[in-house]
C-alpha cells in the first residue's frame, strides 16, 4: 500500500510539474539562438518568425545532459531552422510541428512508429490547443487532462459584413486617407460603447478590417508583449482575459472574484496592474506567465488610475481622496490629500500634478511634504495629461485642445489644436515610439500626436463611434 501512494506521489508531482512547465532554460536558449526572432509563448508554443508552430512534448524525466543537442529528428538530420517535422533533444525533450490543411484543420505529424520520447511525453496542461487540432490515435497518450477542440468554436474573429454592427455608417464619406509612416506595421484597436466587440483596423482604413467579438462591453483594452496580447476587462465579468492576436482566441482568462476595471503596465518590469474599485482591490499580473501574482488591498474606489516611477496613483471616488502606492516599498499606501473635482494625474520629479476638470486649474503637489507648490490656470476640461521627458501634455477638452507645459521652465510653453468643434477625451501614447493618440468621440477621429517635437502629425476619420483606441504592432495571423 505505501509503495502504490508512493508511486501515486510522483505521479502527481510529476504531473504538477508538467502543468506549470516553462520550457527548460537551456531549449529555449537553443531555440532562439538557431532561430533568431522566434517566439516562446508563456505556456509553450515556439512560433517561427515565418508562423511555424511547434508544440512541446515535456518527458516524465528528464536526461542529464552536459550540452544541449538534438539527439534525433524527422526527418533525419533536420533541425529547427531547416523545419523538421520532429525534433528530439539529447535530454528528451521533443518539439512537434504541426501541420495546417488550409481548411482550419490542424495535426502533427502521423508516424507508425512514433520514437519512446514522443510516445511517453506529456503537452504542457495549460497549453492553449491551437484550434482544430486532431491528434493521431497511437499519440492521444501526450493530452492528458486537456481539452482538445477540433472545432473553430472559440475563434473571436468576426468579418465585419457578418456581423451586423448597426452603427457603422452605410455610406463611407471620408474618402482614401493617406498612412503615415509611423504606422506602417500596426494595427488599430477600437472599442464603442455600442458593441461588444473589439473593432480591428488597417492604418488610415475607415472602417474596421473584422472584429474580435467579446462577452461584454470591453472597458479597457491594453496590447502587451509586443502586441502579441490583448489585456481585456469587460463591464460586469469578473475575469481579465488575455486574447492572443495571432490566434483571434481568448488564450487564458484569469477569474479574478470582482469585476476589473482599469490596467495599467508597468513595462519594465513586465508587469499588469488592474483595479476592482468595487472591491477596493488592485490586481498584480505577471506579463511574462499570465498568471495572477499579488492582490493589493487599498482603501476606497480607485480610479483615474495612474504608474509612473516605481508608483502607482488613483482617486477614491468617493472621497475625492489621492493615493500613492509605493511598489518599491511593500506596496506601502500613502494618503496624498483631498481635492475636489479631480481629472487626470501625473508625477514627474517627486511632483504630482493634478488636473481639475471644473476648475480649469492644474495643482503641483511636493510628494514627500505634501505642499501646493505651485497653480495654474489652464483651458477648460483638462482631461487627460501624459508626459514626455520633462514635458507633459495636458488635454483639454472643451476647446480640443493639448497645452504643452515644461516642468523645468515651470511654465506653458505650446499648444496642439486638434480638429475645431470635436471634444477628445483621451490621450494615450503609442508604445516604443515617441508619439501619442487622442481620440475624439464627437466627430469619431483620432490624431496622432508628436511628442518630440510637440505637434500634430495627422487625424484620421472612421466610421464607427469611437470609446477608445490603441495602436499596436501587427502580428501575422494564423492561419
Amino acid at each position: 500500500m505505501r509503495k502504490i501512494l508512493i508511486f501515486m506521489g510522483i505521479v502527481f508531482l510529476m504531473c504538477t510539474t508538467v502543468f506549470a512547465a516553462n520550457i527548460p532554460e537551456d531549449v529555449a536558449k537553443y531555440i532562439k539562438t538557431n532561430v533568431p526572432g522566434a517566439d516562446i509563448r508563456f505556456d509553450g508554443v515556439v512560433t517561427l518568425p515565418d508562423n511555424t508552430i511547434y508544440l512541446p512534448l515535456f518527458p516524465s524525466l528528464f536526461s542529464d545532459v552536459q550540452t544541449l543537442k538534438i539527439k534525433s529528428s524527422i526527418p533525419a538530420n533536420k533541425d529547427l531552422a531547416s523545419k523538421a517535422d520532429v525534433i528530439v533533444f539529447n535530454n528528451d525533450f521533443v518539439l512537434l510541428k504541426v501541420f495546417s490543411d488550409g481548411n482550419g484543420r490542424k495535426t502533427i505529424l502521423h508516424m507508425a512508429n512514433p520514437p519512446l520520447q514522443v510516445r511517453t511525453g506529456l503537452l504542457p496542461q495549460d497549453m492553449l490547443v491551437p484550434s482544430g487540432l486532431i491528434i493521431p490515435e497511437n499519440l492521444k497518450g501526450i493530452i492528458g487532462n486537456l481539452n482538445v477542440d477540433t472545432q473553430n468554436e472559440d475563434i473571436l474573429k468576426i468579418n465585419i459584413k457578418e456581423s451586423f454592427e448597426e452603427f457603422l455608417a452605410e455610406n463611407n464619406k471620408i474618402g482614401k486617407q493617406e498612412m503615415i509612416p509611423l504606422l506602417k506595421n500596426k494595427i488599430i484597436y477600437i472599442t464603442t460603447n455600442y458593441s461588444k466587440n473589439i473593432q480591428v483596423l488597417e492604418p488610415a482604413s475607415v472602417s474596421p478590417t473584422y472584429a474580435l467579438a467579446q462577452k461584454s462591453i470591453p472597458i479597457n483594452i491594453e496590447p502587451v508583449k509586443d502586441g502579441k496580447f490583448l489585456l481585456v476587462t469587460l463591464y460586469e465579468r469578473p475575469f481579465l482575459d488575455i486574447v492572443s492576436v495571432a490566434d483571434s482566441r481568448f488564450i487564458k482568462q484569469i477569474p479574478l472574484g470582482t469585476n476589473p476595471d482599469e490596467i495599467i503596465i508597468d513595462e519594465a518590469k513586465n508587469k499588469a496592474y488592474i483595479t476592482a474599485p468595487k472591491s477596493s482591490v488592485i490586481f498584480v499580473i505577471d506579463l511574462n506567465t499570465m498568471s495572477l501574482i499579488q492582490k493589493i488591498r487599498v482603501n476606497g474606489y480607485c480610479e483615474k488610475f495612474l504608474f509612473a516611477e516605481d508608483k502607482i496613483f488613483y482617486v477614491d471616488k468617493m472621497k475625492n481622496e489621492i493615493w500613492s502606492i509605493e511598489t518599491n516599498n511593500g506596496y506601502a499606501l500613502k494618503n496624498i490629500g483631498r481635492i475636489p473635482n479631480i481629472s487626470a494625474l501625473m508625477y514627474m520629479d517627486n511632483k504630482l500634478f493634478i488636473a481639475s476638470r471644473t476648475k480649469n486649474r492644474i495643482a503641483v503637489v511636493n510628494y514627500d511634504t505634501l505642499s501646493l507648490e505651485h497653480e495654474y490656470m489652464i483651458d477648460n476640461k483638462p482631461v487627460a495629461m501624459l508626459s514626455y521627458g520633462k514635458l507633459i501634455y495636458i488635454l483639454c477638452a472643451q476647446n480640443n485642445i493639448i497645452r504643452i507645459f515644461d516642468t523645468e521652465k515651470e511654465a506653458f510653453i505650446g499648444k496642439i489644436q486638434l480638429p475645431q468643434d470635436g471634444f477628445s477625451s483621451k490621450l494615450n501614447p503609442i508604445r516604443g515610439t515617441n508619439y501619442a493618440i487622442a481620440t475624439d468621440v464627437k466627430l469619431n477621429n483620432y490624431s496622432i500626436i508628436d511628442l518630440k517635437n510637440g505637434s500634430l502629425v495627422k487625424t484620421y476619420y472612421v466610421n464607427i463611434p469611437l470609446k477608445d483606441v490603441r495602436i499596436s504592432n501587427k502580428i501575422k495571423l494564423f492561419e
